[in-house]
């Protein structure tokens, strides 16, 4: 017969292996948290998991840079990210960056893409919405 500290201990160990998968790969927002009010500059933080941040130009399986897209969602797998000022590049390999944004609700969208610029998809994304006062 099991005791409860065992069935705990199963049940506890059991929530890390699946928490564990399901941070294997991705981007994230370090800073600011979904939801957040912010004042500008606003400071975004990105991070990563399961790939390596490269230079624009490395063709290089698993690796590539930060995208972020404001006020636009993730994009089709293979598709090349535009340059505007509302889809801003990282291409040297930055993992943060300070904006500037209208007062309102704004999303951002981190979105990874390979060294041609090319979208990972929306498993390789993260979008939040931020208030700027």
């Amino acid at each position: 017969m099991f005791n409860n500290k065992w069935l705990a201990g199963a049940m506890f160990a059991g929530l890390l292996t699946v928490s564990a998968a399901a941070q294997a790969e991705g981007v994230f927002f370090v800073e600011p948290k979904d939801g957040a009010t912010v004042s500008n500059p606003v400071h975004v933080v990105f991070g990563i998991e399961g790939m390596t941040i490269a230079p624009a130009g490395t063709m290089t399986e698993g690796t590539g840079h930060h995208h972020l897209l404001i006020d636009g969602g993730p994009m089709p797998k293979g598709q090349v990210i535009p340059m505007t000022d509302k889809s801003l590049h990282f291409g040297k390999g930055q993992t943060e960056t300070t904006l500037t944004l209208p007062p309102g609700d704004h999303t951002l969208t981190l979105q990874f893409g390979d060294g041609a610029h090319r979208s990972y998809g929306p498993e390789m994304s993260q979008t939040i919405t931020v208030h700027v006062q």
